[in-house]
């Protein structure tokens, strides 16, 4: 029952949603307060899914009925997954397993292969030109992507979540080292890139191919994309936290000061998206595979010599 608490409730779907929604408005909030705009009502979010959610649903002619429905949803429950074990990691530290570190990086990438699987499901030239951009990306930022979250394992020896925030409980944050930095800016900039943030969201490029790899999904499943999105804003930076700002849950205070630190990477991120303009895709692969490579070798090499 406890169990089933957590997953469904807190901190796990309705939880994970509810967040999902406020810090998609606070994305559009801080977008529109840059552009000198007044920005989204605070249920702007809701409202939209709501619409979606009454629409009908179109299925492309040709396109696998089966694959092209449960697509969204599995992506859906990677994200809430990733959302769930970050938030107990932080609340109990021996809830996690041995190995939980890697589940979350796997999962962190499941999303993307159902949209990169549904773009070519749908049978459209412009969703497998979305989609082709999404592999391309999805190659490019993931190797320097794995490394930068090598740090913590390396300096806490572990690849349990738990262990990694009790070392720095007890050691201070890994941003506090150098290594822990570089490491901090190489992830963010690879998160930035698997939420499909401006400069790297060229899989959907409205002004080039429209909505591209979501092109084909109306109703109630580009809902769950979209809801799969809002979700994958609270799971990701909330992974940062945990590797490199990670705090033990013991108090009220505790819980609002990992929100602090949670909303402040959110900020990050939308600031980068509104300072930068959209790259080519293979301009942002030869900057994964480049210079943001040899910087998480460099950061590594110094979590290895222990800086």
């Amino acid at each position: 029952m406890k169990n089933l608490f957590y997953y469904t409730v807190f901190p796990g779907f309705l939880f994970t949603v509810t967040l999902g929604f406020l810090s998609s408005w606070l994305d559009r909030k801080v977008t529109a307060r840059v552009q000198w705009r007044v920005g989204p009502p605070l249920l702007q979010p809701v409202y939209d899914v709501i619409k979606l959610l009454g629409k009908e649903i179109i299925i492309p002619q040709g396109a696998p009925k089966f694959l092209f429905l449960m697509l969204p949803l599995v992506g859906l429950a990677s994200a809430i997954l990733v959302s769930t074990m970050n938030w107990l990691s932080m609340l109990d530290a021996g809830s996690g397993f041995v190995g939980d570190w890697i589940v979350v990086i796997y999962l962190l990438a499941v999303p993307a292969i159902m949209l990169i699987l549904g773009s070519f499901a749908s049978a459209n030239p412009l969703a497998s030109v979305g989609g082709s951009r999404e592999i391309k990306l999805l190659l490019g930022y993931e190797l320097p992507f794995v490394m930068a979250c090598l740090v913590p394992v390396i300096k806490a020896h572990s690849i349990k979540l738990g262990e990694i925030i009790a070392f720095q409980a007890s050691s201070g944050i890994l941003l506090s080292s150098v290594s822990g930095v570089a490491a901090f800016i190489i992830a963010l900039l690879c998160i930035q890139a698997k939420l499909g943030l401006v400069p790297f969201d060229m899989a959907e490029a409205e002004t080039e191919i429209m909505a591209g790899a979501y092109i084909e999904f109306s109703g109630a499943v580009l809902a769950v994309f979209k809801l799969t999105k809002f979700i994958m804003l609270v799971a990701s930076p909330l992974f940062l936290v945990v590797l490199f700002m990670g705090s033990e849950i013991k108090s009220i205070v505790g819980f609002l000061f990992v929100l602090l630190k949670y909303i402040l990477v959110v900020v990050l991120l939308v600031l980068i998206r509104n300072t930068n303009p959209r790259v080519k895709i293979d301009q942002a692969v030869r900057f994964f595979w480049g210079p943001i490579t040899a910087l998480a070798v460099t950061a590594i090499i110094l979590a290895m010599i222990g800086l």
